[in-house]
């Protein structure tokens, strides 16, 4: 009885123990939606995370002394240098340079220092192609002039583009170091995003890993360079440079629309050389460039610089007025004079890739007042010796004749194997002031909108001076076809996938994904 009494109370005693069995069963069943739970939850932070770095990367501020506007200083004289590369039926055709050996003469006659910033600078090229060797012999010359004067203090800032962002050690660079000359490669990720949707996802996981390694990927920049590791390559996705390109003495200074970079030799280019107290801002400028990579000062002591003769201060009396303009400075006085040209002036644009919507607006406006607007492009078919599409400019010049009826006037350069690669505005005014815009910066919204570094030089002057008549017969000339076929009609860069390519060129731009 006992015994029958125990084992039933032991087996009523075991009915709440086997009944405990189903929580486990429902926790099991809960999990599935708690990590839905928990994944829309961390998919959630992450988008706003992105959106965040998004946001902040393309608004933050920017370093101190980038978008830099110099005071109006009076020069009497600015000094144009060109090269013109023209078909004469070869390949490469023939040309008339002038940048190259200019920049070779201020070398060799400075004596208390050099400031040069260059964005490309290597010998890198494909394998079928041969270019003059003007990177190795921009070097020798640069070392030359560090062992005749061994206490003169030559610096090169440069851009990652030249070590294939981190990849591989560039041989020209490391001559110039072990000569003791300073070398600064320029840490551009404290820029602004111009790819934003890309730029999030990068900085945020990628940036970390660095890009140091051993190369495996071809280069596709230039086959005969060093192979890029896949870091460097996705580096090289968010795009941004220090675009900027400017030979500085204690006696003068060029800046231009010219690399130092042999498959660029062939390039039809443009340079503006001043003198006088500007020097010292242009140096300035590009001390804060150095401070992106915190290289400390660029000179040990305070430069004496050469004044040009006959040269008038600030306030007096000089035939010509000039600013030195770095990164959106030049968008804000490219607009401004583009939106004073009316009746009477001739706006002259000599680009190689123009893509902004406010200019392409402003030039419109222009015309619409009664300006002649001519513009003379590049059109996009070449890239070291590799072939283009044709974006961003054919489309853009499809929009044009179209919205203006024909009244802005296009034509392409001719190009063969090179590029039409200038950066130039000219605003001709045979009564009043004309106005000279020209440096490192296209007309994109990368080079004018605060992403990369670039530098420009703005000239105002009467069309009594010296540089108007070099200007109009610059334009004249390759725009007539003045002794050769510099420049060919609209029509010849023009067919039926042109419209395709200008809906291609929209989608890009709004993404963001652009090589311009």
């Amino acid at each position: 009885m006992n015994s029958d009494h125990q084992a039933s109370s032991d087996s009523n005693l075991s009915l709440p123990h086997s009944s405990n069995t189903n929580p486990p069963s429902k926790k099991k069943n809960k999990s599935p939606s708690r990590v839905r739970v928990w994944t829309l939850r961390a998919t959630a932070f992450i988008v706003l995370w992105l959106i965040g770095v998004m946001v902040y990367q393309t608004h933050k501020p920017l370093p101190p002394g980038l978008s830099y506007e110099s005071p109006l200083y009076h020069v009497n004289n600015v000094s144009f240098w060109h090269d013109t590369t023209y078909s004469d039926g070869s390949d490469t055709g023939k040309q008339q340079a002038q940048i190259f050996q200019r920049m070779q003469q201020i070398i060799r006659e400075s004596r208390q220092f050099l400031v040069i910033d260059m964005f490309l600078f290597n010998n890198y090229t494909h394998r079928d192609q041969q270019f003059p060797a003007e990177s190795l012999e921009f070097t020798n010359t640069l070392i030359s002039q560090k062992t005749a004067y061994p206490d003169m203090e030559i610096v090169f800032i440069t851009d990652e583009v030249n070590t294939s962002y981190g990849s591989a050690p560039n041989p020209l660079l490391e001559k110039l170091k072990a000569a003791g000359i300073r070398v600064i490669m320029t840490d551009v990720d404290s820029l602004r995003d111009s790819t934003p949707a890309y730029s999030a996802v990068w900085r945020t996981f990628i940036q970390w890993f660095g890009q140091s390694g051993k190369g495996w990927i071809p280069n596709l920049m230039a086959n005969n360079g060093p192979d890029i590791t896949a870091r460097s390559y996705l580096k090289l996705l968010n795009v941004k440079a220090n675009h900027r390109k400017v030979v500085l003495s204690e006696k003068t200074a060029l800046i231009t629309s010219g690399n130092v970079h042999d498959a660029s030799a062939y390039n039809s280019n443009i340079a503006l050389e001043v003198q006088g107290p500007i020097l010292a801002d242009i140096l300035k400028t590009e001390q804060a460039a150095a401070n992106l990579s915190e290289a400390g000062p660029l000179l040990s002591k305070q430069p004496t610089f050469a004044e040009e003769s006959n040269n008038n201060p600030t306030g007096s009396d000089g035939k010509l007025q000039v600013r030195y303009l770095t990164e959106g400075k030049t968008y804000k006085y490219a607009l401004q004079n583009i939106r004073a040209a009316a009746q009477g002036d001739t706006l002259w644009l000599g680009m190689f890739y123009l893509a902004d919507d406010a200019i392409i607006e402003e030039l419109l406006d222009a015309s619409d007042r009664g300006a002649q607007v001519r513009l003379l492009l590049d059109p996009n078919q070449n890239a070291f010796g590799r072939d283009k599409i044709g974006i961003p400019n054919r489309p853009v010049a499809m929009n044009l004749n179209k919205r203006s009826k024909g009244k802005i006037a296009i034509r392409w350069y001719n190009t063969t194997k090179e590029q039409y690669h200038p950066k130039l505005l000219f605003i001709a005014n045979e009564d009043g002031d004309s106005i000279v815009l020209g440096g490192s910066t296209n007309f994109t919204a990368r080079n004018l909108n605060d992403y990369n570094l670039e530098n420009n030089l703005w000239i105002s002057m009467k069309s009594d001076q010296p540089l108007y008549g070099e200007m109009e017969a610059y334009f004249n000339r390759l725009w007539n076809n003045e002794g050769a076929i510099f420049s060919l009609p609209l029509e010849d860069y023009q067919g039926e996938i042109t419209g395709f390519k200008y809906i291609l060129f929209r989608a890009q731009k709004i993404l963001g994904f652009t090589t311009f």
